[in-house]
């Protein structure tokens, strides 16, 4: 008996018991499908990472400093801006970073949820954000320390109806001016990065009475400079507080590897429990050719007394079992493919975010290979049992 007449009768068989022939399957379709949608929402959230850190800027690298070093030394503005100033191939501005832990109002209305930075007249550039009405601070500003600000678009939405340029916000009590209003930059929320009011840093830290910086944002030249940017600023670092436990430096693009590191284990993980379902579908296979084995022992010793051998059995069963795996794969590659649309929907109604769940060729073909083998490798002993059945036995079987 050929390859194809083999193949031939194994369709033959699926299809006489169709129900029977589905549920046997279900296993390897659930189990496909599952692969699919995990790998394409992994690649989905993978693309939606990369696109958000390159519209803040991969070329960003954040100074923290914890404390004093040697020689009770301190770094200062001043320090940082020169540090820039002397090395023009590797760092292109910076930006020190005051936060105010204080209660802004609008009106009779306190803004719980803003934040509030102190921040210099670059920042807008380093940190890529857009101005949408107004201008952005000016060093004017922050060498005088006036009491003007930028603020988000949550805020000049919500409180302003979009007209916040020369309104007036309260910080700690005192009134600050709106110079401008910023471009939406998330999805507008009132807990994200749209409810932010910025004010020059040297006021900042006045009314904050924070005497030293310890935050400092840089932008490097470009994306390539990044850490010869980053070395620079370790190495400054280190010779003022002779300690590397006094600072961390890491960039956007460090964030970004250590994230991508973080989602492909995730991934990885949940893709290997979502492959046990392919191993229940290979035991379920198994389960039916067994009983196949049983219902047909009859023809089985008819083909064994017409001269069939045992190879022939034997491969007979294994292109049925493998016949049967592979039609689930396939039928578990098109609702892998229907998940993945439907999840993609979901995501924007549910979330607002457009991010795609699309299953990659290599998941697709790895998911049908990995179904198409375990239906040979879970039908080689029933094919077995079959081929080792005794002809005159298995002719008395009723």
């Amino acid at each position: 008996m050929t390859f194809s007449q083999s193949f031939r009768m194994a369709i033959k068989s699926i299809l006489s018991s169709k129900a029977r022939s589905l549920l046997t399957m279900l296993g390897i379709i659930i189990g496909v499908a599952a692969v699919m949608v995990i790998v394409g929402l992994g690649n989905g959230m993978e693309t939606y990472m990369v696109d958000t850190f390159e519209s803040m800027g991969t070329n960003l690298i954040y100074a923290e400093v914890f404390g004093r070093g040697g020689g009770n030394r301190t770094v200062s503005v001043d320090d940082m801006f020169q540090l820039v100033e002397d090395n023009p191939d590797t760092l292109a501005m910076v930006s020190p970073s005051v936060s105010v832990q204080g209660g802004a109002k609008v009106g009779n209305e306190n803004l719980s949820s803003t934040s509030i930075t102190g921040v210099s007249e670059d920042y807008d550039k380093i940190n890529h954000s857009e101005v949408a009405q107004g201008r952005f601070l000016q060093y004017v500003d922050v060498l005088r320390r006036k009491n003007v600000c930028v603020i988000g678009s949550y805020l000049n939405d919500t409180y302003f109806q979009g007209q916040g340029v020369g309104q007036t916000v309260k910080i700690m009590g005192l009134p600050f001016t709106v110079v401008g209003t910023l471009e939406q930059s998330a999805d507008g929320a009132e807990y994200g990065s749209d409810n932010t009011i910025y004010i020059p840093y040297t006021i900042a830290g006045q009314i904050s009475m924070q005497g030293n910086f310890t935050s400092f944002s840089f932008s490097a030249t470009s994306e390539d400079t990044v850490l010869a940017g980053q070395a620079v600023i370790e190495e400054e670092l280190s010779e003022i507080f002779g300690s590397d436990d006094a600072y961390y430096v890491y960039s956007m693009t460090e964030m970004l590897d250590q994230m991508d590191s973080m989602l492909n284990i995730m991934i990885s993980i949940l893709t290997g429990i979502a492959a046990i379902s392919l191993v229940v579908g290979g035991i379920g296979i198994m389960n039916i050719m067994l009983v196949s084995v049983t219902e047909r022992t009859r023809e089985i010793g008819i083909r064994k007394a017409l001269g069939a051998k045992r190879r022939h059995i034997m491969r007979q069963f294994i292109i049925e079992a493998g016949t049967t795996s592979a039609i689930g794969g396939l039928l578990g590659i098109a609702a892998g493919y229907g998940l993945s649309a439907v999840a993609t929907q979901m995501i924007a109604i549910g979330l607002g975010e457009n991010m795609s769940v699309v299953p990659t060729m290599n998941s697709i073909l790895v998911a049908f290979g990995i179904s198409a083998g375990i239906g040979v490798l879970f039908g080689y002993l029933p094919a077995r049992k079959a081929a080792r059945l005794n002809p005159i036995d298995a002719l008395r079987h009723d």
